[in-house]
């Protein structure tokens, strides 16, 4: 994989730009904690087989983009009860800034416009996006993401004690094993992953960008972002909504709630999807993403 680095909104950004370049483009927004290298190759290669160019990026504090040292590490327990008890919540960022970031990404490209796809956090990223920036939105897919409605149903609680145990240790070993089994937790339980692979896949991760500090500023931009409902209603690009049945950390009922808060959304949810992107529902996932974008283009 060949990356680049961009200087844009006062850091840099290191991004991957692959496909035709007069093909229309997919800006791929990567979840919470999540490299650009999370986007499966083989998912980035059938977007492209499909005719489309794709920018996948790192977001800010993750991967090898600017990492906020300086800001600290949040108490995020005490982010949790705040946010609870319905008290304003202080972020290095927010996930406004990192909208901005996306765009800004767009513009050192010299992309007017773009169809966004964004999972988890990424997803909320791509609807600030498409609500803040509607002329650079061509479409939004908002993948296992959520509105922010306090009301919805929490993560399991396996999926959730996975994600805030982290080992202490230091210890690398420790860190990719804790990691192996915490992508095992929250992923697909209908397509489960070839053991070699992953054990690969977060071994090369770890290398690449490990950084936990900024998985707590990413984590705290989201409790500090609050429901997203009203914003969402004025999102008007045509918007997909795409949801695993069987994600344990944000449930389908997210999913129902982001679609049900943009107007003229569709819902697609998907049997045996968990929370992650799994090889076997690559083309499932690239003919819903590329059907959706191709409908725009083609209206």
């Amino acid at each position: 994989m060949t990356t680049e680095q961009a200087a844009v909104n006062g850091i840099s950004i290191t991004f991957e730009d692959k496909g035709p370049r007069d093909a229309p483009v997919i800006l791929l927004v990567m979840g919470l904690g999540g490299q650009l290298t999370l986007w499966p190759d083989e998912f980035v290669d059938a977007l492209n087989a499909r005719g489309f160019r794709t920018i996948r990026y790192d977001n800010r504090d993750v991967g090898l983009s600017t990492r906020f040292d300086a800001a600290g590490v949040p108490n995020l327990k005490w982010m949790f009860v705040k946010s609870l008890l319905r008290l304003p919540v202080r972020s290095a960022y927010t996930l406004a800034d990192m909208a901005a970031d996306g765009v800004a990404l767009l513009d050192h490209l010299g992309i007017a416009r773009a169809h966004i796809v964004g999972v988890s956090m990424g997803g909320m990223i791509s609807q600030h996006i498409a609500a803040r920036y509607p002329d650079r939105v061509l479409s939004l897919t908002s993948v296992m993401s959520t509105t922010g409605n306090p009301r919805l149903p929490r993560a399991q609680k396996e999926a959730m004690q996975v994600l805030t145990s982290r080992p202490m240790s230091g210890d690398p070993e420790d860190l990719i094993a804790y990691s192996v089994r915490a992508a095992k937790v929250i992923g697909s339980p209908g397509y489960p992953p070839d053991e070699e692979r992953l054990q690969r896949r977060v071994r090369s991760d770890f290398e690449r960008g490990w950084y936990p500090q900024g998985v707590a500023r990413q984590m705290a931009a989201i409790v500090a972002d609050g429901d997203r409902r009203p914003m969402l209603k004025s999102i008007g690009a045509p918007t997909l909504v795409i949801h695993g049945e069987g994600d344990p950390l944000v449930p389908l009922a997210g999913g129902r709630d982001t679609a049900d808060n943009i107007p003229g959304a569709r819902l697609l949810t998907i049997p045996g999807m968990g929370h992650d992107l799994p090889l076997g529902l690559v083309d499932t996932l690239a003919d819903a993403i590329a059907g959706h974008a191709g409908a725009v283009a083609a209206a």
